[in-house]
This record gives structure tokens, C-alpha cells and sequence, in this order.
């Protein structure tokens, strides 16, 4: 009979995996062309100290060496102990500048970390980018957290994959550039890009026309303020303690009961994947986006699916991460028009957004 503890074990990893870990040194070393000079400087006084015997020489060569020795334990006591975090906004954007904080821990007890260059690596990089995104810190003191960022501009929406981080320092003296390999692999969620939306269309809403509301205020029982009294108001939401301190009439403004509910559609059978989807998609994120932020309760519908109708910033997230992983479809099969399970969307469109490193 299985025990329960040992059914939830976890597997080990396979032998060639744990080889690999424990061959792989701990740093990797790469002079620098200040490191090449110096090198080639050391090499010649040796030389020298050998073909001429003389005691100035090796004086100067044991000097040159003991200066490598004191380089290379420096530029280690900066890197041990070295903890990153890596803090992702919770809404991601393609096209456009978001900002990634990284959080450098120094959990060594009386040695300060100098000259720290973290590089964010990713499982893939873009092809319109040059080089890993770093972030510098001068010095992080002993048990000393420092918090730099950078930007990140995806190209695309869908998931973004990090691997790992890379820490350098090329301190004391520049000779050297010391590196170390700390794995975070994490997994964000790129919405789509949101374009301005010139205008968006008022959907039975009240409006103001000159000092006076065109339309029947509201009957919700949610109050958001005070405002004059006008003919008309029930007397039953005449606030007195504030008519009275005023000596006015002032009535509780509470928030209107009727919603204006817009139902955006993408259409998702025979589209291709390409461009021209891709702009269906932007233009369609943007609408939601722009109806949300004006109050009005979205519905989202493609061809194969039917997200209901909502509002607030929570509706904005559901309605952002399904169409950041939203595809063509081929399937020629009518529409269900059956909204899906908010449990399952949330599992698989939200849960990703909550990983960290």
C-alpha cells in the first residue's frame, strides 16, 4: 500500500541534467582588453625575470601576480551572496514601454556588493532587439536590497518567457569581467496594443445639457455625493444636515441603476494569421478598452465563444487576456454563443500573471 507522502514526491531530475549542474562552474571569467594588456604586461616582466636573473624583476612580477590574486578575490566577495527578483506590472502591453523592477538582494553579513550589472535574458529575444536588458547598481550593501528597472517594449502579445538572469561586475580594476548565472524563469502575459479611440459613443447615459441633467438622474442606492436641489428631486433624498449648515436644499447624488451594455464583436472564422487579424485585434482591444473606461458594461464575442457582459478594472483584465491569446479559427461548426466558465478562463487567461521568480 502507497503512502500519500511519497505518491507527492517530486520526480528528480534525470543523472545527465544533475552532471550537468554540478560540472558547470560556478563563474564564468572573460578579461577584458584592459585584462589582455595587463596580461601581456605580466608575461613579458616574467620573461624578462628569467632571461636576466635580476631581483627587481621578480620583485615586479610577484607584485603583477599578487594584483590578479587581489582582483579575482574582490570581484568574488561582489557576486556572492547576489539575490534577484524580478517585479512584472500586471498588465503587459505590446508596442509600448512597461516597467520591469528588479530587486538586487546583497545577503552576505558584512561585505558590500560594487559595480553590478543584472542582464534580464528571456527564452527568446526579439529580432528588432540588440542586446538582454540590464540594469545597473553601483553599490548594494550588506544585507542591503537596491531596486532598479528598466523598460521592456514587446513586439507581440501572447506569453513572454524568462529564463534566467546574468550578473557581471568588473570589479576592482576593470581586468576582468566576472559573471554569474542566477535561473528565474517566469511567464507574463502581453495584452494587445490599445490605440486612442477618438470617440466613444454614449449609450443612454446622462448628460449635461447648460446647468441642467437631460436625463432622469439616478436611482441606485450607492450615494456619490451632494448636489443642488432641482424641481423634481423627491424630497426623500434631501440630505437636511447639510441644507440646514448651508441654508440650501441639497440632495444625495447616487449612482445611476442603468448602464449602458455594448457588445463588442471579432470575428475569428476564416481570418488568417497575419497582420490584417492582428489589427482586428488592436482595434478591437482598444474599443473595449475605451468603453470600459467610460462606465459602459462590455460583452466580448467571437465565433466560437461569448465572454458576458461586465465592467470595472476586472472585466478590462478578463477581457485583455483572452484577447491576447485570441487565434483564427478554422472550424466551420455554428457558434455556441455559450459564455465560458469563469473558473476555467480565469486558470488558464489570469493564473500566469501571479508567477514569480
Amino acid at each position: 500500500m502507497d503512502h500519500p507522502r511519497n505518491s507527492r514526491r517530486p520526480a528528480r531530475p534525470p543523472l545527465s541534467a544533475r552532471l550537468a549542474r554540478w560540472l558547470r562552474p560556478p563563474r564564468a571569467l572573460r578579461p577584458t582588453r584592459a585584462g589582455w594588456l595587463f596580461f601581456a604586461i605580466t608575461l613579458g616582466v616574467g620573461f624578462a625575470a628569467l632571461n636576466t636573473g635580476n631581483n627587481l624583476m621578480y620583485l615586479v612580477l610577484s607584485l603583477l601576480l599578487g594584483f590578479l590574486m587581489l582582483s579575482g578575490v574582490l570581484s568574488e566577495s561582489s557576486l556572492r551572496g547576489i539575490r534577484v527578483r524580478r517585479r512584472v506590472p500586471r498588465e503587459l502591453y505590446a508596442g509600448c514601454d512597461n516597467k520591469v523592477v528588479l530587486e538586487i538582494s546583497n545577503h552576505q553579513r558584512r561585505v558590500a556588493a560594487f559595480a553590478l550589472v543584472v542582464e534580464d535574458r528571456r527564452a527568446t529575444l526579439e529580432a528588432d532587439s540588440r542586446s538582454w536588458p540590464r540594469a545597473f547598481a553601483l553599490r548594494v550593501g550588506a544585507g542591503e536590497t537596491v531596486r532598479r528597472s528598466y523598460d521592456l517594449r514587446p513586439s507581440h502579445r501572447g506569453y513572454l518567457e524568462f529564463k534566467e538572469f546574468r550578473v557581471f561586475t568588473r570589479f576592482p580594476f576593470g581586468l576582468f569581467s566576472k559573471s554569474l548565472t542566477l535561473p528565474a524563469a517566469q511567464r507574463a502575459l502581453v495584452f494587445p496594443a490599445l490605440e486612442p479611440v477618438r470617440s466613444v459613443p454614449d449609450f443612454g447615459s446622462p448628460r449635461d445639457a447648460g446647468e441642467r441633467v437631460s436625463a432622469p438622474a439616478g436611482r441606485g442606492a450607492d450615494a456619490i455625493g451632494l448636489r443642488g436641489y432641482l424641481p423634481g428631486d423627491p424630497l426623500r433624498r434631501i440630505h437636511w444636515r447639510a441644507s440646514l449648515r448651508r441654508r440650501a436644499l441639497f440632495v444625495r447624488e447616487v449612482e445611476s441603476e442603468h448602464e449602458a451594455e455594448v457588445e463588442v464583436r471579432l470575428r475569428t472564422r476564416g481570418a488568417k494569421p497575419g497582420e490584417p487579424f492582428e489589427r482586428s485585434v488592436v482595434w478591437v482591444a482598444s474599443e473595449v478598452a475605451a468603453l470600459l473606461d467610460a462606465g459602459s458594461r462590455v460583452a466580448l464575442c467571437t465565433d466560437d465563444e461569448r465572454i458576458e457582459a461586465g465592467s470595472g478594472a476586472r472585466q478590462r483584465a478578463r477581457l485583455l487576456a483572452y484577447l491576447a491569446l485570441v487565434a483564427p479559427s478554422h472550424d466551420a461548426s455554428p457558434a455556441t454563443g455559450r459564455a465560458p466558465e469563469t473558473g476555467a478562463f480565469d486558470e488558464r487567461h489570469r493564473e500566469p500573471l501571479a508567477e514569480s521568480a
